[in-house]
């Protein structure tokens, strides 16, 4: 398992489990031992998500979690694989059976990964027009999911209490719904801080799920 995505995983459980004053159980350890086997990635799913069935108290965080299952994947267990691997048949196939699966955090975490690759500082227009490419005619799907972040790319130089106030105004994606406080948060904060965390707790509507999601993105990118 990617040592970064466990520290993600964990720190993440930990604070969801925190902030909605529940109790972690045996959630994390079976989560961790999910994404340790050593089984191909359709297998490793079924576990994954016979833990969440096991922990109905965490049911919110099943498919951001989902995302860092895929991520886990593609920085650890494709480094066993034949090098075409993920030109093949079988990852086709893969992706074909998860198609519905995961949320758009998938694309916030390949941008982190490839900004350390890259040692660049993650930026929202640079995620936006460079990794997503929003303004190219043939990626008109983003454009479409990602508009109120396009036209709100202020809010990352704001505050949390101001990305929290305008997040309900706004006429948001179904695809970024959720995700939207955190990824404006953490665009206005990439370091992760406490102060950043308290104040999501503090404003954000929906608190155990902005909070965690924010501390996975960060600790993914630290």
């Amino acid at each position: 398992m990617d040592n970064r995505v466990k520290k993600a995983l964990i720190a993440t459980v930990n604070k969801y489990a925190e902030v909605s004053a529940i109790n972690v159980e045996g959630f994390e350890k079976e989560l961790i031992a999910s994404f340790e086997l050593e089984v191909n990635f359709l297998d490793k799913a079924i576990a994954f998500d016979a833990v969440f069935d096991s922990y109905p108290k965490f049911e919110e965080l099943r498919e951001v979690f989902f995302d860092l299952l895929m991520v886990n994947f593609f920085s650890s267990d494709v480094q066993k694989l034949e090098d075409d691997y993920l030109e093949g048949d079988e990852w086709a196939n893969i992706e074909e059976e998860t198609i519905d699966r995961g949320t758009e955090l998938l694309n916030l975490l390949l941008y982190i990964k490839e900004c350390k690759d890259e040692e660049l500082d993650p930026e929202l227009g640079d995620f936006l027009k460079e990794f997503l490419l929003v303004e190219d005619d043939e990626f008109q799907d983003e454009f479409e999911i990602y508009e109120e972040l396009i036209s709100n790319q202020q809010l990352a130089e704001s505050s949390v209490e101001e990305i929290c106030n305008t997040a309900p105004t706004l006429n948001v994606s179904e695809e970024m719904k959720e995700l939207f406080v955190p990824f404006m948060a953490f665009f206005l904060d990439t370091e992760g801080s406490a102060e950043t965390s308290k104040e999501l707790i503090q404003f954000s509507s929906n608190k155990s799920f902005d909070s965690a999601t924010y501390t996975l993105i960060t600790t993914i990118n630290n």
